[in-house]
């Protein structure tokens, strides 16, 4: 009998996000593509030694994008 842990969905899907996991990302502070993941949610400029609090797979959100821009709406407000 099949699991569900073995379907290629999953595998699929266990793969795009391990990929974006190892990818470097642009540092919104110096804008050089060296933002690494150290944890759980961390990321590190190697360049400017920025800390970064993100996702646990890439460093911006959906829901991370639309609570910045709530924010930025709340402050010109």
């Amino acid at each position: 009998m099949r699991s569900a842990k073995f379907g290629a969905r999953l595998r699929k899907l266990a793969e795009t996000s391990d990929n974006n996991r190892k990818t470097k990302y642009e540092c919104p502070r110096c804008g050089k593509r060296k933002v690494a993941r150290k944890g759980y949610a961390i990321w590190k400029c190697k360049s400017c030694d920025s800390v970064y609090a993100g996702g646990a797979y890439s460093l911006k959100t959906e829901t991370g994008e639309i609570a910045l821009r709530l924010t930025r709406s709340y402050e010109s407000a």
